[in-house]
């Protein structure tokens, strides 16, 4: 059977491998990939790669994040959840700019096995925090599979409650939060919104949501049909999501706090960006999330970009489709902060104007 698009006779998986074609210029970025990159995450191989991680993923110090005196930085130990261990928090900021700042709370990426919160810290220093005048704080949460459920998501959590408590220390504005992440940080981050609602926590300005990991079932029609394709698939996610779960990997009961696709009620939610691309297998599980929010009746931009795999800007950053998403992202900040207030704007404070 040949029909695009069409499904099985179980409604579960593609008829047929038709998948959406990758856009050039990132097709010939994964090209140069070598073979090992593209190779599914196992449990066999899972303790490996993660010492791999370890030893390649860079990690810069405090020192060189502030850039020749360009942002200040911190490493904050801040108590961690009940019964666990202090939660580490990198702090960053333009120097020079007078507060309170907006914050971005971040988690970042790595299948909720692998990263590390400095890793993540000069682009975001460079594309958001000195353009748009933002504080920013990276969560070092724990990773599975030596931390499961709900750890590493109460981790972000303890996080985010002592930097709102310590809104003036830290010279933020807590009413100003927005919490953000990609892949298995997309995905804490949408956790973290409907945990703080339901426990009536710091209520975030928005949530930015990058290529989000939210669904442990891999029941999608694109999970299935971006198998083997993309250098992530079902193997890969069934092993991570086994990591973070354990036992009630697939359960029915399972909270939406550890899968958000498995939240019933999306309403009062802060407005969220969702970003995906069409060849990847997140795709289906994030602009469901996107419509299940307008169905609660909140506020969600969804981007799924044309041919863009998992984590394209990352792998070709210089690709016209990595600088839309980029600007995309960028301006959507820029919205949500204007309508919160006037604030800090680039080039204010430090003798600086606002704009």
């Amino acid at each position: 059977m040949s029909v695009r698009g069409a499904w099985s006779e179980s409604g579960s998986v593609p008829a047929a491998k038709a998948v959406p074609p990758l856009d050039p210029e990132l097709s010939l970025a994964l090209a140069t990939l070598g073979k090992e990159a593209g190779e599914p995450l196992t449990p066999g191989n899972l303790e490996a790669r993660q010492e791999r991680d370890a030893a390649t993923r860079p990690r810069p110090t405090a020192e060189e994040l502030r850039a020749d005196g360009r942002f200040e930085v911190a490493e904050l130990r801040v108590p961690g959840p009940p019964d666990g261990p202090d939660v580490t928090l990198v702090s960053a900021r333009p120097s020079g700019l007078v507060g309170p700042l907006p914050l971005l709370y971040y988690m970042h990426g790595g299948a909720m096995v692998m990263g590390n919160a400095w890793s993540v810290l000069p682009r975001i220093l460079r594309e958001w925090a000195l353009p748009l005048g933002l504080a920013v704080i990276s969560v070092e949460y724990r990773l599975a599979p030596r931390a499961q459920y709900p750890e590493p998501l109460e981790d972000c959590y303890a996080g985010l409650v002592w930097a709102a408590g310590h809104a003036a220390e830290l010279d933020i504005d807590a009413d100003r939060i927005v919490i953000g992440g990609k892949s298995a940080g997309g995905g804490l981050a949408a956790a973290l919104a409907l945990l703080a609602r339901d426990r009536g926590g710091p209520r975030a300005l928005g949530q930015l949501l990058l290529c989000p990991m939210l669904d442990d079932r891999g029941s999608t029609f694109s999970s299935h049909q971006m198998t083997g394709l993309g250098g992530w698939d079902l193997t890969s996610g069934a092993t991570v999501w086994k990591a973070l779960l354990g036992d009630r990997h697939g359960a029915e009961d399972l909270p939406p706090y550890a899968a958000p696709s498995r939240a019933t009620d999306l309403s009062g939610l802060p407005p969220a960006y969702v970003e995906v691309g069409s060849a990847e297998m997140f795709r289906d599980e994030d602009v469901a999330y996107a419509n299940a929010i307008w169905q609660a009746g909140g506020q969600a931009e969804l981007h799924v970009w044309p041919g863009a795999s998992h984590g394209f800007d990352g792998l070709a950053p210089r690709a016209a489709l990595s600088r839309d998403a980029r600007d995309a992202r960028s301006r959507w900040l820029r919205r949500l902060l204007a309508q919160s207030g006037t604030g800090n704007r680039p080039g204010a404070g430090a003798g600086g104007r606002q704009t």
